[in-house]
């Protein structure tokens, strides 16, 4: 073999890597069509409007952000209400008079929760990408906090709606798994420990990972990646008069009760079929 071909038989042997994030995944999981709507059809379709229960979530999440990266001696729970007034997003709701009663309650779930944090600890991490490279995935996605105890990394994921979550819960999630190895390999410091905090009830639903359940997650995480890979893959073997046929068949609908939800539900056939829209403001309902 001459030197001018090795190159070439190196690249070639060089695993083809999926960039993907939690979202992404459990999106190919839940419904492919939608997975083509979000990541590969453009112009993206018309998505329908803003749903006021992300938006709840979304305010809650940077008032906490926002309350870590306060000084320590300005770090009291009664500063959650300014934080929160500042920066509530009000998209989706049905009016301010809706708006203003979910602010309040926002405001009481996040001080409660507040009250028993330490305002001298410094997490490593607030609302940090990580991200690491498999065999087969370019992984990377967004922790909430990144605590560190006792020379150990924890990832803590706030959860706001009003089911409350069990440890197996946790000991299930591929993507807290995910961002346990990912910041371990980050920071270079053990993380095999992941916790969702449930502020309405402020239950912490936690689970201590070995190398070995880690490595399951990764493994599942991969065998993800590469059936999304080889959709690709056969949709761009096709010719272009084929494309929309195979488009539709390497990417089908999983028709169910989160259709209903689906920001993509206006273009989507198979989704309107399972049953009526729902409004901005319903998912509401599922917070309290």
């Amino acid at each position: 073999m001459s030197e001018s071909s090795q190159p070439e038989l190196e690249l070639a042997e060089t695993p083809t890597l999926v960039s993907c994030s939690p979202t992404k995944l459990a999106t190919w999981v839940d419904c492919p069509r939608r997975f083509r709507y979000s990541y590969l059809d453009r112009p993206m379709p018309k998505k329908g409007p803003p749903w006021a229960h992300l938006s709840y979530g979304t305010s809650a999440h940077n008032v906490l952000r926002s309350w870590w990266e306060l000084p320590p001696g300005e770090r009291r729970p009664q500063a959650a209400d300014g934080l929160m007034r500042e920066g509530w997003l009000t998209d989706g709701y049905r009016d301010e008079e809706q708006s203003s009663r979910w602010r309040q309650l926002a405001t009481e779930q996040v001080t409660t929760y507040l009250s028993g944090a330490d305002p001298q600890a410094e997490p490593r991490g607030l609302e940090r990408t990580v991200g690491m490279k498999t065999r087969g995935l370019a992984f990377s996605g967004r922790v909430d906090r990144i605590d560190e105890r006792d020379g150990e990394l924890v990832i803590v994921d706030y959860k706001l709606g009003k089911g409350v979550p069990a440890d197996t819960d946790v000991r299930a999630s591929m993507a807290m798994a995910l961002y346990a190895e990912a910041s371990q390999r980050l920071f270079r410091t053990p993380c095999r420990r992941v916790e969702l905090h449930h502020l309405p009830s402020r239950r912490v639903a936690a689970w201590d990972h070995t190398d070995e359940s880690i490595a399951r997650h990764v493994s599942r995480a991969e065998g993800i990646g590469r059936e999304i890979l080889d959709a690709k893959q056969r949709l761009a073997a096709t010719t272009e008069r084929d494309r929309p046929a195979a488009a539709d068949e390497l990417y089908p609908t999983r028709p169910g009760s989160m259709c209903a939800w689906c920001d993509f539900r206006g273009v989507c056939a198979d989704g309107q079929k399972v049953g009526p829209a729902r409004r901005p403001w319903d998912g509401l309902s599922e917070l309290s």
